[in-house]
Formats: structure tokens, sequence, C-alpha cells
């Protein structure tokens, strides 16, 4: 367990790579630090989907949340464009080979576990992940909104079609995402509206 959880540690100090390709300072946000802004909004997002009486486990979006960018620790935080490089197949079977190697050390029973989260949040495969992923997105956009408040520029790319977003999800969840998300573009467009006046 010791050396994942030392080689975990890389993540706080690992730069997300789309701000410092979109002229942030290195250091504006670490993996580590938007692992934990997905893991407080799923927890968020589950809370309020419950508290409407949609039923979720709570565990399991937090257990999703803080695994879902465990491979960046051997990968490297990869740009969404990478992707059209590499092919999205390839980066998919890169990171679930740099997860599988990683969770080995904890033992085989525990490393299947653990692979078996991520691979529930990657394929989507259960309301919890598809929420997460939703999370995923909303903090993103929050962080996106800090640096916009900041005096950041060039930021729309992430805003663009946000609200058209689909993540898979029905009924509760997909009210309280899309309310979510629809109050962080009102809040930007306030933002930008007193920018400008």
């Amino acid at each position: 367990m010791l050396s994942v959880l030392l080689e975990l540690q890389r993540l706080k100090r690992l730069d997300r790579t789309g701000w410092v390709l979109r002229g942030l300072q290195p250091g504006a946000e670490s993996v580590g630090a938007h692992t934990y802004g997905v893991a407080l909004a799923a927890m968020l997002l589950a809370d309020e989907v419950r508290r409407r009486g949609g039923e979720i486990d709570v565990e399991r979006v937090l257990r999703l949340a803080l695994v879902h960018d465990w491979a960046e620790t051997r990968m490297g935080d990869l740009p969404r464009t990478a992707s059209d490089y590499f092919g999205a197949a390839a980066r998919q079977r890169a990171e679930r080979a740099a997860f599988d190697d990683m969770v080995a050390d904890l033992g085989a029973e525990l490393g299947r576990e653990y692979s078996a989260w991520h691979e529930e949040y990657e394929t989507r495969a259960s309301v919890e992940a598809r929420l997460v992923k939703a999370a995923d997105v909303i903090d993103l956009l929050a962080q996106a909104f800090v640096f916009e408040r900041a005096g950041a520029r060039e930021l729309g790319e992430f805003w663009a079609d946000v609200e058209a977003r689909e993540f898979g999800l029905d009924g509760v969840a997909a009210e309280v995402v899309s309310e979510t998300i629809r109050a962080l573009v009102a809040a930007r467009a306030a933002l930008n509206g007193q920018a400008q006046g």
C-alpha cells in the first residue's frame, strides 16, 4: 500500500496541462487539487440528488471521484487534444495499463477492486460514474470561472456548448447537474457583464 500512496503524492504537484497550454502559470492547478474539486462537487451533487428523493450511492460516488485520475501519476495530464494524435482507444488502453500496473502493488484482490472502480468511471457504467463525470466538468467550469474572475482570458472554449452537454443522466440527477451548470454559466455571464460595464 505504501508504494501506491507515495506514488499518488505526484498528483499534488502535477500541473493540469490544459491551463498551462492556455497561458496560465505553472502551478495554477494541480491534478490533486482538481481531484479534490471533483470529489467535492460529486459529493454536493450526490447529496442534492438524495435530498430530492433520487437514489445514489454516495460512497461509490466518492470512490470513483478519488480514483478517476490516478493513471495520470504515470501518464501525466494529457490534454484532450492528445487523443487526436494517439487515438482515443490507444490512450484508453495506455491509461488502463498504467492504472493496473500501479495498483498491482496493492495485491491481486485489492488491485482488481480499484481497477474495477476506475473502469466503471471510464466506461460510465453506473449513474454514480456518470455523476462523477458531470462533477469533473463542473469542477473544470468552476476553476475556469475563478481564473476568469481573477483576470484570465481566452478560456471561452471550456464554456462552449456546455449547457447542451449530455452525461447520460435522467430524472433528479439530470436536473441537479443541469441546474448547477446553468448557475455557473449565469455567474460567468454576470461576470462578463460587469467586466464590460
